[in-house]
């Protein structure tokens, strides 16, 4: 029996029934010619609620990768440029 902490580079670890789940969705997606896997992206889009929690996804991944700011400095930005106006 395989232990199943150790996977190949094309094997994926899965501990829940969600990541099961959008693994065999993934997978049937990947496998759709390219016209087809085009005709799903514009359905998904096309969906406003989902579109925007994309785009809110997409966000919180690029900021992940930048340093976080002091809550103070980051309230005295917001002061001093609130003054100016």
């Amino acid at each position: 029996m395989r232990n199943p902490s150790v996977c190949s580079s094309r094997e994926v670890e899965i501990t829940t029934a969600a990541e099961a789940i959008s693994e065999v969705f993934w997978t049937a997606f990947r496998a759709l010619p390219k016209k087809e896997r085009e005709a799903v992206v514009q359905k998904l889009l096309k969906d406003k609620e989902f579109r925007e929690d994309l785009i809110d996804l997409v966000i919180l991944e690029q900021r992940a990768k930048k340093p976080s700011r002091n809550l103070d400095e980051y309230r005295g930005c917001k002061g001093k440029s609130l003054n100016r106006r």
